[in-house]
């Protein structure tokens, strides 16, 4: 049975899971809404990735025998400036989501839980990559930041992107 500490900070974040695939898909609305599939695109594999996160956490609990509680999702914005601003708060998220999955790293080592430990380092993993690719971005779009034609290029590139369950590699 797992312990009580832990399966609260895994339902915590099952929760905080599902808030950022909810972001990313409205990010992924509002890119569509402004003539940029392949950004819309990118955002859209960003919310089946951050799904799949949410559903290993989830198995992972029922495997350990604990109990998976679904709380409500809060709120999501629903506009954004421009693109800069949608990579900038993509970014930022993925700092905090990164604090998260330490905080359960944290946990584990201080429970002595150690497959948890072993588990949450996949994620921790993960996140490297996230950030990564998030700023990457970010970075290219404050270069081309109004000239459309740059815009476009990134555009294209990232309509290139399909989706792997990255849980499953």
């Amino acid at each position: 049975m797992i312990n009580k500490k832990i399966e609260k900070i895994i339902n915590e974040q099952i929760n905080a899971e599902l808030w950022s695939a909810y972001l990313y898909l409205s990010m992924s609305a509002w890119l569509e809404g402004q003539n940029l599939p392949g950004f819309a695109n990118w955002m859209r594999i960003q919310w089946q990735e951050e799904t799949a996160h949410a559903m290993k956490f989830f198995d992972y609990l029922n495997e350990r025998g604990g109990t998976v509680k679904l709380t409500p999702i809060a709120k999501v914005p629903t506009e954004w400036k421009d693109v800069v601003e949608v990579f900038e708060e993509t970014l930022k998220h993925e700092r905090i989501v990164t604090d998260l999955i330490h905080k359960i790293a944290d946990l584990a080592m201080e429970e002595k839980d150690h497959a948890t430990y072993q588990m949450n380092q996949w994620f921790v993993e993960e996140q490297v990559e996230e950030e990564a690719s998030a700023e990457a971005i970010l970075e290219q779009v404050k270069m081309v930041a109004g000239h459309g034609h740059g815009t476009l290029m990134i555009d294209r590139t990232l309509a290139e992107r399909t989706f792997t369950d990255p849980t499953k590699e």
